[in-house]
């Protein structure tokens, strides 16, 4: 299926790549290390839609001090003009074929996030660990804007670490505890249609 949807929209990956590396000065394909499935690290791959060297948006191991340096809100001033395109329309996300291809991918699970957050689970949280991350998921529907519900907040990082990440840790042990094959065929609908997982 990886295969097929890299035939599909290879050349828009191409097309926003070359344009990526145009408007950012430098390579349009952003890696970034990240957690997967059982907390091996591997690197993910996105168009790249912020400027290099923005904070958060580099290409080494997050620090504690950056652990959550990485939110972004829909008014970052880091990000490109047409990189705020590629993140409404998902396209930034479409490279990621790829790490599906790769097995360190699959198209429904949570997000995979950055060092310094999911390794970092405890307890029953930590079982989110045994699956493999996704392309979307019912976190990612759920805050699918989440850059706006952050650029209207007093405080992003803190309520994106207090009130944001929690909700996603409970979201994702329910959607482990409750899989079917069904719900991601559903989740893999309702993200093309820009639908909300509820």
């Amino acid at each position: 299926m990886s295969l097929v949807g890299l035939f599909l929209t290879g050349w828009i990956i191409l097309i926003a790549w070359i344009i990526a590396s145009i408007e950012t000065r430098s390579n349009g394909m952003f890696v970034q290390e990240r957690i997967g499935k059982n907390g091996k690290h591997f690197k993910i791959y996105k168009i790249r839609s912020m400027h290099v060297n923005s904070a958060g948006n580099r290409n080494h191991q997050t620090s504690e001090s950056e652990k959550w340096s990485s939110v972004t809100t829909s008014d970052d001033a880091r990000t490109t003009r047409l990189g705020r395109f590629w993140r409404r329309t998902k396209i930034d996300e479409l490279p990621q074929l790829f790490n599906v291809l790769l097995g360190q991918m699959s198209f429904v699970g949570p997000r995979p996030d950055v060092p310094g957050f999911a390794d970092n689970l405890t307890g029953k949280a930590k079982d989110i660990l045994t699956l493999r991350p996704g392309i979307t998921g019912p976190a990612s529907l759920k805050y699918r804007d989440e850059e706006k519900i952050l650029s209207e907040v007093a405080d992003p990082i803190a309520y994106n670490r207090d009130v944001i990440y929690p909700d996603k840790v409970a979201i994702n042990l329910e959607y482990l505890g409750t899989w079917s094959f069904s719900k991601d065929i559903s989740y893999i609908i309702k993200t093309i249609l820009g639908s909300s997982a509820h």
